[in-house]
């Protein structure tokens, strides 16, 4: 913002000692408002050019002093152009407050993140879910990273710097150099426009730099398996015990609808006797702390049983032996190759299966598999409501053969009409 009259003026302050030495003082003037501000040096009055704002002479100390005071303009003018630059209101104030150093920090893009994220772990359990905080964490090194390939230093950059440039490169280097998809790319860079909207509604930016750039997913085909598919993977004998271990945890996961998370810190005391006296459990899902309430079903309680002796269920609470993700998701792919499952098993296909196979496909209601799967919004749960081919050949038979028996009673009847109108 352009201020309109501008003045800078040296002078000689008058002490209450009447000595010949005298404190100079800086005098700022914009738009008729003046600040003052000492330079901490003094000069004898008989030695000061009041017209020129120097000290006069030859001498070395002479030299030296209006060389601070030639320095200290050209401070006032730097100061006067961040201003400018910066977009903020030019005035006296804010120039004397920046050659004091009262100025407002310049605001950094990581140090901004960084705060936010310890914003987040503060608030761990309350109002955030573990998952949820590290999601935020791989997105924070994902910025830093970027940045350093973007600028070449390990500096951090004032929030200033973003534009739309700055989103645009950011989102081709998340899938050039990180080869993310394009769904993961949109969620990293919507996870560090939540941050940027933080600097937009505190003005510390003066727009939004997303403002013109598409924040897209693509529809993505969920996959889940089919009941053959689901029963053959239950009949298969693995000669291994880590296998046999892996696929039944699996299972348990297609009848539960629980995800990885919530499968590994199931304990034993999370499985009680509900309202109608059948098992069920009851737990909070880790990745949105929402409560989560699934009756157990008899193939889920078998795999319990199984391993109720397992020395490590025994000795640490938990429901099943669970492995590492990365051991798991390892594991069942060999797995998926034993079965003749060509899709790539994951236990998110698990909880795909549960919602679509076993649940919906099988006439449970909509919002009864959304409840137990910890749903916070029934769209949520309309993401998972695949029909399948099986379901559908079911459905189109039923009517099938529900349209053959109209067409036979409607031959039947016209036959009785035909006989009733040629009788002799």
């Amino acid at each position: 913002m352009l201020e309109k009259t501008f003045g800078l003026l040296f002078f000689l302050k008058k002490s209450q000692n009447q000595n010949d030495d005298r404190f100079i003082y800086i005098k700022i003037t914009v738009d008729g408002k003046s600040k003052e501000l000492s330079t901490k040096r003094k000069c004898e009055a008989s030695k000061w050019n009041v017209h020129a704002g120097r000290a006069t002479g030859n001498k070395e100390a002479v030299k030296e002093l209006n060389y601070f005071l030639d320095t200290l303009e050209q401070q006032v003018y730097l100061a006067k152009r961040m201003l400018i630059e910066s977009n903020k209101p030019v005035s006296a104030q804010a120039i004397k407050d920046i050659l004091t150093g009262n100025y407002e920090k310049p605001r950094m893009i990581l140090e901004i993140f960084r705060h936010h994220n310890d914003q987040m772990k503060a608030l761990e359990g309350i109002d955030y879910a573990r998952g949820t905080i590290g999601r935020y964490e791989i997105s924070f090194g994902h910025t830093r990273s970027f940045m350093k390939w973007m600028y070449g230093t390990d500096e951090d950059k004032d929030i200033r710097e973003l534009d739309h440039e700055f989103i645009a490169q950011y989102a081709f280097w998340l899938k050039t150099v990180r080869k993310c998809n394009h769904n993961s790319t949109v969620k990293y860079l919507a996870n560090f426009k939540k941050v940027v909207l933080v600097c937009v509604k505190n003005r510390w930016l003066p727009g939004d730099p997303f403002a013109n750039f598409k924040l897209t997913k693509k529809k993505v085909e969920r996959t889940a398996l089919t009941e053959r598919e689901l029963r053959r993977l239950e009949e298969k004998e693995f000669s291994t015990a880590r296998l046999d271990a892996v696929r039944d945890i699996f299972v348990f996961s297609c009848y539960t609808g629980l995800a990885f998370a919530d499968v590994q810190k199931l304990k034993r005391s999370d499985i009680r006797i509900g309202a109608d006296g059948k098992h069920w459990i009851f737990v909070h899902r880790q990745k949105t702390n929402a409560p989560s309430r699934i009756p157990l079903l008899v193939q889920a309680k078998n795999i319990l049983s199984k391993y109720r002796n397992d020395p490590k269920c025994c000795n640490t609470g938990i429901a099943l032996p669970v492995l590492t993700n990365q051991r798991m998701n390892s594991y069942l792919k060999e797995i998926a190759d034993c079965c003749g499952i060509r899709a790539e098993l994951t236990f998110h296909i698990a909880r795909h299966t549960f919602a679509t196979t076993v649940t919906l496909n099988n006439g449970v209601p909509i919002e009864s598999v959304s409840k137990m799967l910890g749903h916070a919004d029934i769209k949520q749960t309309q993401h998972y409501a695949k029909m399948q081919d099986d379901k559908v050949s079911r459905d189109m038979l039923q009517l099938e053969e529900n349209l053959l028996e109209k067409n036979s009673l409607k031959e039947g009847e016209t036959r009785m009409a035909k006989s009733f109108f040629e009788l002799p």
